[in-house]
C-alpha cells in the first residue's frame, strides 16, 4: 500500500527537490534576461527588491508605527501593557509577511547574484556611474579592487583575501542554486570541502541582506571569518550590500557596533554569542551592539552547534566580597567532610564491582555488578580507578547497559541506584544533587535537621492565609520571616552544589588552571 502511495506522490525527498527544481529554472530564466541589463540596471535591481519588501509591508508598518505610539502616550499601565502585548503579536505577523515576499523574490535576487557572479568571472574590470555608495568604498583602506574616475566606478575582478591575491572565477551551479534555497528555508545543507559552500552562502545572504535587518555568516575560527568576509565581500558590496566582520575589531568599540550594522555581517561564533551576553548586561540601549537577530547562515553547523556547544561561553563582572563568599567559607569544611565519606563509599562499591564482575556476577540489579558499577559512576564518574577499571574489557559496555536500564521513563528507577549515596553525579548535565543522607550528614554539624532541607513555601503560605487566628499584620510577618527563610536556605543549597561542583566535576590544570598571580582561568577545550 505504501509503496503504491510512493509512486503515485513519491516521497518527502522527491517532493522538495520538485519543488526546489521548479524554483531553479525560474531563477534561470531570470538569469538569462538579466544577461542584457547594464551593470548600473543589474545593482539597481537590489533597490527594486528593497521597494517591493517595503511597499509589501507597509500596512503592517503603519500599524506598529500606530500602536506603538498609542503605547508611548497611554498613561494606565494595564492597558500599556495590553497594547505591547499586540505590538509583539504584530511584529511576529511582520516577520512572517517578510518571509513570504522574500520567498516570492528568491529567483529573481538568486539570479542577480548568479549574473554578478559571472560578470565578474568573465570581466577583468566592470565600469559603471560611480553612486555615493560607490565613492565611500573606494576611500576605506584596503579596497583596491574599485576605483573612481571622474563620474565612472571601475571594479576589478582581483583582490586579497586573507593575504592572499584572489581573481573571482565561479559561478554558480544549478545544485548550488538548490543549496542556497535549502538554507533560506532554515534547514541544513550538507556539501562536502570543495563543493563550494561558500558560494552557494552568497544567495541566502544576499537574498536576506536586502531586507535591511542584518544577517550574521558564522565561522568557526577568526581565520575563516575574516577570509570569507574579503572573499566574497566585493560581489555583495558590488550589488549595493554593505559587508563586514566583527573579529576585526575590539568588543564595544564602535567600529564593531557598526560592524552589526552592515547589511552583511561575518564573525565567529564565540563573538556573536559572547556579544550577546554583553548585550544583556548594558544598563542603556544605546550601549547595545546587536540589532534584531534576523537571519544566520551557520558554516560547519555540526562544529558550532554541537562540538563548541559542550563549552559553555562565560562571562563576567566584578564583584565584591560579602556574605556569600562567607558563607563558602563556612560550609567548605563540611562538604569537604562529605566529599571524602562520599570517595569512602565509591571505592567501596568499586571494590565490589571488581569482585562480582570477575566471579561473572554480571546482573543489573542489587548484588549485581552492573549496580555496583553505576552506584560508584553517580557517586565520583571521575574517580581515578574506576576510570582505569572502565578500560578493561566488557566494564563499560555493562555500566552503559545498566544506566539504560535506570534511565527509561524519565529516569524512573534511578532513586533505586542513589539511595545509599551522599550525593549523585549528572556527568552529562554537569549538576550535583545531595540526596536525603547526604543533607543528613551536613545537618548533623549544625544540630538542626532542618539545616538543609527547604520549606514548601507554596503550601506554607496557603496554610498561613487559611489561619484565621492571625490577623492581617501577623500573616504579613509569618510571610515575610517564610521568604526569608527560603532565600537564606536557596542559597546555602546552592553553594553546596557549587562547592561539590568544584570537588567533582573540575580538575586543576584540566578544567581550569590557578595563575601566578592567584587567578581562576577556565580552560576552554
Amino acid at each position: 500500500m505504501f509503496g503504491f502511495l510512493k509512486k503515485i506522490i513519491g516521497t518527502k525527498q522527491d517532493r522538495d527537490l520538485a519543488k526546489y527544481q521548479a524554483m531553479v529554472a525560474e531563477t534561470l530564466q531570470h538569469f538569462e534576461s538579466y544577461q542584457n541589463l547594464s551593470h548600473d540596471a543589474l545593482r539597481a535591481k537590489t533597490l527594486e527588491f528593497r521597494e517591493r519588501i517595503t511597499a509589501y509591508l507597509s500596512d503592517i508598518d503603519a500599524e506598529i508605527a500606530k500602536i506603538n505610539q498609542e503605547a508611548l502616550e497611554m498613561e494606565d499601565f494595564n492597558e500599556k501593557d495590553l497594547l505591547f502585548k499586540e505590538l509583539d503579536e504584530l511584529k511576529k505577523n511582520r516577520d512572517k509577511s517578510l518571509e513570504e515576499i522574500l520567498i516570492d523574490i528568491l529567483p529573481e535576487a538568486f539570479a542577480v547574484v548568479k549574473e554578478a557572479s559571472r560578470r565578474f568571472a568573465q570581466n577583468e574590470t566592470l565600469e559603471l556611474t560611480a553612486t555615493d555608495h560607490d565613492r565611500a568604498l573606494a576611500a576605506q583602506k584596503g579596497k583596491t579592487y574599485i576605483e573612481i574616475q571622474g563620474d565612472k566606478a571601475i571594479w576589478k575582478n582581483r583582490w586579497q583575501a586573507a593575504g592572499g591575491d584572489i581573481v573571482w572565477n565561479m559561478v554558480h551551479y544549478d545544485v548550488q542554486l538548490i543549496g542556497g534555497m535549502v538554507l533560506h528555508d532554515g534547514k541544513i545543507a550538507e556539501m562536502a570541502t570543495g563543493e563550494g559552500k561558500t558560494l552557494v552562502a552568497t544567495l541566502p545572504a544576499y537574498l536576506n541582506g536586502v531586507a535591511g535587518q542584518g544577517v550574521h555568516i558564522v565561522t568557526v575560527n577568526d581565520y575563516l571569518a575574516r577570509r570569507d568576509q574579503e572573499w566574497v565581500g566585493p560581489v555583495y558590496e558590488f550589488l549595493m550590500l554593505t559587508v563586514d566582520c566583527i573579529d576585526k575589531y575590539q568588543p564595544h568599540s564602535p567600529e564593531r557596533k557598526n560592524a552589526y550594522l552592515c547589511d552583511i555581517t561575518f564573525g565567529t561564533n564565540s563573538e556573536f554569542g559572547f556579544d550577546y551576553l554583553r548585550d544583556n548586561m548594558v544598563t542603556s540601549s544605546d550601549e547595545l551592539v546587536q540589532r534584531k537577530h534576523h537571519f544566520a547562515i551557520v558554516d560547519e553547523v555540526d562544529s558550532v552547534l554541537i562540538d563548541d556547544a559542550r563549552t559553555p561561553l562565560i562571562i563576567s563582572g566584578p564583584v565584591t566580597q560579602g556574605a556569600e563568599d562567607q558563607e563558602y567559607k563556612d560550609l567548605n569544611p563540611n562538604v569537604k567532610r562529605l566529599f571524602e565519606a562520599q570517595t569512602k563509599l565509591a571505592s567501596t562499591y568499586l571494590a565490589e564491582a571488581r569482585k562480582l564482575f570477575a566471579e561473572g556476577k554480571l546482573g543489573t540489579e542489587e548484588g549485581g555488578a552492573g549496580m555496583a558499577l553505576l552506584r560508584t559512576h553517580r557517586a565520583l564518574p571521575k574517580y581515578r580507578p574506576l576510570i582505569k577499571f572502565l578500560s578493561e574489557e566488557g566494564v563499560k559496555v555493562l555500566l552503559q547497559k545498566t544506566e539504560n536500564l535506570y534511565m527509561q521513563e524519565n529516569n524512573k528507577r534511578m532513586p533505586e541506584v542513589d539511595r545509599p549515596l551522599l550525593f549523585y553525579i549528572d556527568e552529562k548535565n554537569r549538576n550535583v544533587e545531595l540526596t536525603e543522607k547526604g543533607v543528613e550528614f551536613l545537618s548533623k554539624f549544625n544540630n538542626d535537621p532542618h539545616f538543609f532541607i527547604m520549606p514548601d513555601i507554596a503550601s506554607e503560605l496557603v496554610a498561613i492565609d487559611r489561619d484565621e487566628a492571625l490577623s492581617p499584620a501577623e500573616k504579613a510577618e509569618k510571610k515575610e520571616i517564610l521568604s526569608q527563610d527560603f532565600g537564606v536556605k536557596s542559597r546555602r543549597v546552592h553553594a553546596v552544589q557549587q562547592l561539590l561542583k568544584a570537588y567533582t566535576l573540575f580538575d586543576r590544570d584540566n578544567e581550569y588552571i590557578v595563575t601566578q598571580e592567584g587567578e581562576v582561568k577556565i580552560v576552554d577545550e
